[in-house]
């Protein structure tokens, strides 16, 4: 008996979009299987068999899996397509695959962004259950206390789509500056909601004026400029998953 797959999967695999993006494409109409329009989530396909259509395009598995490391700097969005025109992370990285970032970092945040065509990668690397650790430095307005890293360090109630208590997150303060009246802290969380590291600094009172994600997992972008990108290699990629 030949494999069924999940629609949504199949699409992910072939580098199309995200499993949840792909999901999104589904329920908007803009996929055909074998002609038909589905608009269902749950269907299976037979890759070998049926044909599938995203934007009058046939969708085909017929690629190597790629991992880029992207040092995002500061300007760029992390979609695809943006209705204002705004300048993606994509237009930094030229490659012949169809990549999708893996996750997201928003217009003002830089550091490090991983980029790929591998859906289960994908997946597996942005689903809350896996608990990917991402290391951020984060520049604040005014002079942090030790109750307020504490505070960080147990979770804070943020708002996102709801209200929603962040789980414990690892809290270093690297540097005050009285005169100027900041301070630096690295935070470490392995959540990915949206604007959550802003958002916390802001439930303790203090307005970001910089942040930078250092790592993520180990994976660091300490020696790649801003701007620039590079291959992960096969243990990297590894030990990303490992530590999901």
């Amino acid at each position: 008996m030949e494999e069924e797959i999940r629609l949504q999967k199949y699409i992910a695999d072939c580098g199309i979009a995200s499993r949840r993006k792909a999901e999104e494409l589904i329920l908007q109409g803009k996929i055909t299987v074998n002609g038909n329009i589905v608009t269902k989530l749950g269907i299976k396909i037979n890759p070998k068999k049926d044909i599938i259509l995203y934007n009058n395009k046939k969708i085909e598995n017929n690629k190597k899996h790629v991992y880029i490391l992207l040092n995002k700097p500061i300007g760029y969005v992390t979609t695809a397509k943006d209705q204002f025109n705004r300048e993606s992370v994509l237009d930094l990285v030229k490659v012949k695959e169809r990549i999708v970032p893996v996750g997201r970092l928003d217009m003002y945040t830089s550091g490090a962004l991983i980029l790929s065509n591998d859906g289960d990668f994908v997946y597996k690397v942005t689903h809350p259950k896996h608990e990917i650790d991402k290391t951020y430095t984060v520049t604040i307005k005014g002079i942090v206390t030790n109750e307020e890293v504490e505070a960080l360090r147990k979770g804070v109630k943020i708002e996102d789509k709801e209200e929603y208590i962040t789980k414990p997150a690892k809290v270093k303060i690297l540097k005050t500056d009285k005169e100027k009246s900041e301070s630096r802290l690295e935070i470490t969380i392995h959540e990915g909601k949206n604007r959550q590291v802003r958002k916390m600094c802001e439930k303790i009172g203090h307005k970001v004026l910089a942040l930078h994600r250092s790592k993520i997992a180990d994976i660091g972008v300490k020696d790649l400029p801003l701007g620039k990108w590079r291959y992960l290699s096969k243990k990297e990629v590894e030990k990303i998953i490992k530590n999901g």
